[in-house]
């Protein structure tokens, strides 16, 4: 047989693509040439491959070989065609039978000794392959990140032998045992009791979480705001078995460690202030995810708000409006998910002092507009709560016996109202259109508060949706089927802190 042809598994963002590995033998002067818009790591494969081959005791066809990685209008990139490479030479050349090739996928970069190697973003292969009906064969280095999704069809070698010896049957792999599907117990983390004082801020975030809502805190240096922040992770319920493996295949096309024991949890992302628009929406030749897509299902935290560069803020109000960022290049187009909770904190002014009750603000007007108008209002706009973070005394963060909530008590009410939520198809925060009017209805008093506040506070109809979607959430944790009017004030205060007519005022 002087053709084979092997089935494996391209990258393109979170999808696994089918890629088809043609080889052909013919005669002519020795040499091996591979076609389909092969990039750099996959043009050097031949050498890796050869030296593989020839170190595991095969024989390197001293012939004309030529690959073909079908479809050719895919850019393949990376070195995980190594292994499906070095099968299909060895089939064609007749050195492992080809009656169980078609049953299987392959995915692998081979050392020259012919060890397997780990390659990035198996996770979406192993999904991709199962909806195929083939059985999958990766790097036993690769085994954690496989058993996420595995269902006993997805085998791991660490040698080629050992993949041959399994075509051959004479040993068979042994299939990767899935992990279990249930919710990872939660490990200590940050607890809301930690926090002293500070009712109206944890109340806030018991509200975000809930509804999945984006929260804005500000006040002085010092009050607790990055401190409450790495708390909310911890007041979310874990994730859906399909929500936790779309995380994960993000984390895997980044080449990040996916933890088995917490890959249930929420992601939780916090970049420096430094951060390009790149790293945070994601990029490169080659477009890999950013931070926004690392927080996917979780949350960003954004420390420091107006230190960010403008222009790098400002890349994040297309995708959290619609959950997700396409990012184009001249060769490719890649869209990655991205819906997750923003939770940003900043000081008043540059000082951070201004308003403070003790410590004189030492910046002049015009430098704390300056400050303040870092932020655009079509960002400030897409915070659903805005919320001070005040200096506490002395007495509080002192107590001798504190009778704070902890975060499985207040985790408690968040999944009762997540519940709720649930039975009306999404989360608050996702609701739009008939389904928002239809959850967020309003009796007469209620509609004209509302209208009041619009008209006073010169909020957009993007806010008027915004807070209809936190009174939805107030509801859901009091247990109410309808809005009432204390819901709907609640949620008003929450925005008229930093409002476009009052925003300089504070």
């Amino acid at each position: 047989m002087t053709l084979a042809i092997v089935r494996t598994r391209a990258r393109v963002g979170i999808e696994a693509p089918a890629v088809t590995v043609e080889i052909h033998l013919s005669n002519g002067l020795p040499g091996l040439s591979i076609v389909g818009l092969p990039e750099t790591a996959v043009k050097e494969s031949k050498d890796r491959v050869r030296s593989a081959l020839m170190n595991a005791g095969f024989e390197f066809p001293a012939r004309r070989i030529t690959i073909n990685l079908a479809p050719a209008d895919l850019p393949k990139e990376g070195s995980r065609f190594d292994l499906p490479i070095a099968l299909g030479i060895l089939v064609a050349s007749g050195q492992v039978p080809a009656d169980r090739i078609d049953q299987h996928e392959f995915v692998g970069e081979l050392a020259l000794d012919g060890v397997l190697r780990p390659v990035r973003g198996v996770l979406p292969a192993v999904i991709a392959a199962r909806r195929s009906g083939r059985q999958l064969v990766l790097p036993h280095a690769n085994l954690t990140e496989a058993a996420l999704s595995s269902r006993e069809d997805t085998f791991t070698a660490k040698h080629l032998l050992a993949v041959c010896a399994h075509l051959c049957g004479e040993e068979p792999l042994t299939a990767v045992k899935p992990v279990d599907s249930g919710a990872a117990p939660r490990r200590g983390g940050p607890d809301l009791a930690d926090v002293r004082g500070q009712k109206l801020p944890k109340r806030a975030l018991e509200i975000a979480a809930a509804g999945g809502h984006n929260l804005l805190f500000f006040g002085p240096p010092g009050t607790g705001k990055s401190m409450l922040a790495q708390r909310l992770p911890g007041l979310l319920p874990p994730l859906a078995e399909d929500a936790a493996l779309s995380v994960a295949a993000i984390h895997s096309v980044a080449g990040q460690q996916i933890d088995p024991e917490r890959w249930r949890e929420p992601p939780y992302r916090a970049p420096h202030h430094t951060a390009s628009a790149v790293a945070l929406v994601g990029g490169g030749s080659s477009p890999r995810p950013g931070e926004i897509s690392l927080a996917h299902q979780g949350v960003l935290f954004l420390d420091e708000l107006p230190e960010f560069d403008r222009k790098v803020l400002e890349v994040l109000r297309e995708p959290m409006e619609s959950g997700q960022i396409m990012i184009s290049r001249a060769a490719s187009q890649v869209t990655y998910p991205a819906r997750f909770m923003v939770v940003a904190a900043m000081n008043p002014c540059p000082c951070g002092y201004r308003g403070h009750p003790s410590i004189d603000c030492r910046c002049t007007p015009q430098q704390v507009v300056r400050y303040q108008t870092k932020l655009s209002g079509p960002l400030l706009d897409r915070f659903d709560l805005h919320v001070e973070v005040p200096v506490q005394e002395g007495k509080v963060l002192l107590a001798a016996a504190p009778t704070e909530e902890s975060s499985d008590i207040v985790r408690q009410r968040v999944d009762a109202a997540r519940e709720s939520q649930l039975t009306r198809g999404c989360r608050n925060a996702d609701l739009v259109g008939a389904a928002l009017n239809q959850a967020c209805a309003l009796d007469d008093g209620s509609r004209a508060l509302l209208e009041q506040a619009m008209n006073r506070l010169g909020l957009s109809a993007r806010a008027m949706h915004r807070i209809l979607r936190v009174a939805r959430t107030i509801a859901d944790l009091a247990q109410s089927e309808c809005i009432q009017r204390g819901h709907l004030v609640e949620a008003l205060g929450y925005r008229a802190a930093l409002a476009p007519s009052t925003l300089m005022q504070n």
